[in-house]
């Protein structure tokens, strides 16, 4: 098999010159190689290179641009999430992005109803409905990343959505357009008559197909039988039978329809409600085959959610942080286990359920007795083992090998056998680490190969494998695929499963609705029995940072440069493009890729490891990033940053003098200053002046050796970061350090401060540009200074800013100094907070903007406790996320932090608050630059409100 055409040099974007023309701005039509390689990959095992990448700007462009690729022939596909798992996000052709410009959502009925467009995540809507009590049906694993737009053309369902609950039961209405440009309303009252009038051609042909299977009593028989399971396979043609108004049929139709049919501009949906009681349990059986045997008993309980998980997913399971208790200490063999949950409107009904779950459970060989929690954290335990189950057990593939995950369904009574068999073709065919879990309430279960899928004989095994799969599948009565969509993947079989005259109807259908076959031609619908051989991703090892990633994309809407440059799956499949380059010796791609890489790749990386928080394997990009700036550092800034390292007392000092001067003179003229720098010796190099930016700060000597008060010992040791000896504080406020001093004094409790603190820093700023020689300075004296004003560990250290609270734990435990750190916000809470008088609230309503640090170190809880010690209504936006300050990198590269803050900044300015409070310098000024309110820390407020 010929190796992805992303190995090779890029042809010229044809498709692109064809729809200039249509295209508002040209900058949103992407052509260079590292956009198209970005691009290239989602979360499924297929690999096709773009021609050219469309930033679409609203549904009229794309209707614009679907007309000119249809006299054109140009092919086109549409991707939003890009966490579809069978290929149908990928191509060779013009790649729409239709996320970043569609991402409103818009509550309606008090949460009953809501509209979202194609760009917007499951959880930002979800997370929307919340608070009204409601949520999306549909309730796929990927949530966090995974969008509407995917969840519609895919009919995505989940864990406990089943077939009731998933965007074709639960559909409101849909707005969408077609190849011609015609836009579509479903839920407008005249809908029907402006679609006759507008495509009467194709509204005739739907009646008529209409007819065609109305009247074909082998194929309803065939549609209600498949149809009562999940089904993905092909196209949604239960609507024939379930609708029969223009409008409302082909909207349905173009549900599940994975981009082949329409655009999805928007979907109405008629939400769930949020059920409040829940009990968890995760069961561990002896093997597979008595976990399904379970099964029926379970199902007539009544259970949400029976979540199915094999030996193999158990051992990846142990291995990751915050494992269940469950499985922690188990020396797993053959077992199986089942994660039972059920939902209730209130206690009692929970309790019955849960009697009628452990009752069903007691006559089963569990090597533990059944135990329901409705506790929080252990429920999220077992829910991150679960939803992260696919990336983290792909992620545990060996390097090189590419995961293939397919899901199926039979008929819940059919599942024992269809598990056994499969586990027996695993055997057969030598698929040694393959896994299966799933959702076993449905029968629907995935199951995982990995292998190269390269070589004649690797290809050959897996076309065996895969006739045996189908013919196991369809013998049970099941469906080719459940929840993943047909894809590319499962194209070549549709007729299989649906039979001739089926299969005609769908041809037909697509004809009706794409006459030129623009819209993703491939998926669906494809008559090659070979399709699903061609065009394997081959994953070529990279640095051992990122070589576990498996591109699922759950890292993206985390990323603060994610509308801007790349995004982790970006970054990381990149360099997998530039690893393919190399191997086939196309040096010219190399260095192409390369060039636009540092600015793009590395530059504009916040390193904030926000990533790492959603990634299911761990993976923090910024490591990498880190990694590059090393191996880039020339020897010059080498020298100077060890240098400042060594005299960061006065490196600390000059910076503030020189934003203090720079206060005082007019910005235009300290602006244009730093931009001459920065056009001599760089954008990553000198940083820009803007007039937002305040003040220096004071020395943190001038605290003395003790902050607070009292006759006791020092309970804790006080070590302010730097950052705000080089930042002042905004407006007239007096500081986080001097607030955090002052609330200790009135809370009469005393706490020691470093000798020679002004030296002292936490490392940041070298770990995070990748200069090791003065990040090694810095860390021995740290080391030397926090044991003597710890007495060798003895005392905890309180720092004043989230991102040097994590600096600071990171570099000690390098350093392997055994020093126990707390954030100044964790320590207020807890320590100062109760000793304090009573706190009045200081305003009425106050925006709260978490840090990527808090968030990582947990610190979020406590924040909010003290924010609503100060205010009456806190409120953390929606939309929130990193501000992509990261340090000085908003002052080289403010795009990147204009870019992070856009979403937050406008629901913030759409709140009015009466103050705005964050718990770290830079990320107050970056935040304040992007809201024009004044962002202060959280204490400073505190000390404002307990003032006597």
């Amino acid at each position: 098999m010929a190796r992805s055409a992303a190995a090779a040099t890029l042809p010229p974007a044809a498709v692109a010159e064809g729809v200039t023309h249509v295209v508002a701005e040209a900058s949103r039509l992407k052509t260079r190689a590292i956009d198209r390689v970005a691009y290239a990959s989602d979360a499924s095992h297929f690999l096709l290179t773009p021609e050219a990448v469309l930033v679409a700007a609203d549904a009229a462009e794309v209707g614009r641009v679907m007309r000119e690729a249809g006299r054109s022939g140009s092919r086109l596909t549409f991707r939003s999430g890009g966490t579809s798992l069978s290929g149908q996000a990928s191509t060779d052709g013009l790649l729409v992005d239709v996320r970043q410009r569609f991402r409103r959502i818009d509550v309606l009925d008090g949460g009953r109803r809501v509209r979202v467009q194609p760009g917007a995540t499951v959880r930002q809507v979800n997370a929307r409905l919340a608070r009204h009590g409601f949520r999306l049906g549909p309730d796929p694993a990927s949530e966090l990343a995974c969008t509407i737009g995917g969840v519609v053309n895919n009919n995505s369902s989940g864990m406990a959505c089943g077939i009731t609950e998933n965007t074709y039961e639960t559909l409101d209405s849909l707005v969408f357009v077609l190849p011609s440009g015609t836009v579509v309303d479903s839920g407008a009252p005249d809908a029907d008559a402006a679609l006759r009038a507008a495509e009467p051609d194709l509204v005739d042909g739907l009646a008529r197909l209409r007819e065609r299977v109305v009247s074909n009593p082998r194929s309803v028989e065939i549609i209600r039988r498949q149809f009562a399971m999940k089904n993905t396979m092909g196209y949604a043609v239960n609507a024939f039978l379930d609708f029969d108004t223009p409008a409302q049929l082909l909207a349905h139709l173009v549900v599940g329809s994975e981009g082949t049919l329409a655009f999805v501009a928007e979907a109405t949906y008629r939400t769930v409600p949020i059920l409040p009681r829940m009990a968890t349990a995760l069961t561990v059986f002896p093997d597979l085959a008595a976990a399904t045997r379970a099964l029926p008993a379970l199902v007539a309980t009544g259970a949400a959610t029976l979540e199915l998980m094999d030996a193999t997913s158990l051992r990846v399971g142990q291995s990751l942080a915050g494992a269940p208790r469950e499985i922690t200490g188990l020396t797993v063999r053959d077992q199986a286990a089942l994660l039972v949950e059920f939902h209730a409107h209130d206690d009692d009904e929970l309790s019955e359920l849960v009697a009628r779950g452990a009752q069903a459970l007691a006559t089963q060989p569990l090597e533990a007795a059944a135990s329901f929690s409705s506790d929080a954290v252990a429920r999220a335990a077992a829910w991150k083992l679960r939803k992260g189950l696919y990336a983290s057990v792909a992620g545990a593939r060996p390097s090189g090998t590419t995961a293939l995950l397919e899901d199926v369904v039979v008929p819940v009574d059919r599942l024992a056998p269809t598990c056994a068999t499969l586990q027996a073709l695993f055997e057969r065919y030598a698929y040694d680490d393959s896994v299966i879990f799933g959702h076993a309430k449905d029968g629907n279960i995935h199951f995982m190969l990995t292998d190269r899928f390269e070589s004649a004989d690797q290809l050959a095994r897996y076309r065996a494998f895969t006739e045996d799969m189908v013919e196991l599948v369809l013998d049970a009565g099941g469906n080719l695929k459940a929840e993943h969509g047909t894809g590319r993947v499962m194209a070549p079989y549709v007729r299989r499963q649906y039979g001739d005259e089926l299969y005609d109807v769908m041809r037909e259908l697509k004809r009706l609705c794409d006459p030129a076959g623009i819209l993703n031609p491939g998926v669906i619908i494809d008559d090659d029995p070979e399709a699903h051989l061609r065009n394997i991703k081959l994953a070529d090892p990279i640095e051992p940072e990122a070589d576990r990633c498996v591109e699922c994309g759950y890292c993206e809407p985390v990323c603060p440069s994610r509308d801007l440059t790349l995004t982790p799956r970006q970054r990381i499949v990149t360099r997998r493009a530039i690893a393919r380059a190399e191997a086939s010796g196309d040096h010219a791609l190399v260095r192409e890729l390369e060039r636009d890489y540092d600015y793009a790749g590395v530059d504009t990386c916040a390193v904030d490891g926000m990533c790492q928080t959603a990634c299911p394997v761990l993976i923090n990009t910024g490591t990498l990033v880190k990694r590059l700036r090393r191996e880039e550092a020339g020897p010059v800034a080498n020298a100077a940053w060890k240098g400042a390292a060594h005299a960061w007392s006065g490196a600390t000092r000059v910076a503030s003098l020189g934003l203090t001067v720079a206060d005082r003179l007019p910005a235009p003229v300290v602006t244009l200053a730093t931009d001459i720098g920065r056009a001599v010796l760089g954008a990553d190099t000198v940083p820009r002046y803007s007039d937002d930016l305040p003040r220096g700060g004071h020395a943190r000597s001038r605290l003395g050796t003790t902050v607070g008060t009292g006759d006791e010992a020092p309970v804790a040791v006080f070590l302010p970061a730097c950052v705000n000896a080089m930042f002042g504080p905004a407006g007239d406020g007096v500081g986080v350090t001097e607030a955090f001093r002052r609330l200790a004094e009135r809370a009469g409790v005393r706490l020691a401060v470093p000798d020679g603190v002004d030296a002292l820093c936490c490392s940041t700023p070298w770990t995070s540009k990748g200069h090791a020689g003065g990040r090694e300075v810095m860390a021995r004296r740290v080391a030397a200074s926090i044991s003597d004003a710890t007495r060798g560990g003895e005392l905890t250290i309180v720092t004043d800013a989230s991102s040097c609270t994590e600096g600071f734990l990171h570099l000690l435990a390098d350093a392997g100094v055994d020093a126990r750190v707390e954030d100044a916000v964790a320590f207020a809470e807890r320590v100062l907070l109760p000793r304090l008088d009573e706190v009045a609230p200081l305003v009425g309503s106050l925006a709260l903007h978490p840090t990527c640090s808090s968030t990582q170190l947990g610190l979020d809880p406590a924040l909010r406790r003290v924010a609503e010690a100060v205010a009456t209504e806190v409120i953390v936006p929606d939309a929130w996320s990193c501000c992509g300050f990261a340090g000085d990198r908003g002052m080289l590269h403010p795009e990147l932090t204009a870019s992070a803050t856009a979403s937050e900044a406008a629901e913030v300015r759409a709140l009015g608050a009466d103050a705005h409070a964050s718990c770290n310098r830079t990320c107050e000024l970056g935040m304040t630059r992007a809201t024009g309110a004044d962002y202060r820390h959280v204490l400073e407020l505190l000390e404002e409100a307990t003032r006597p």
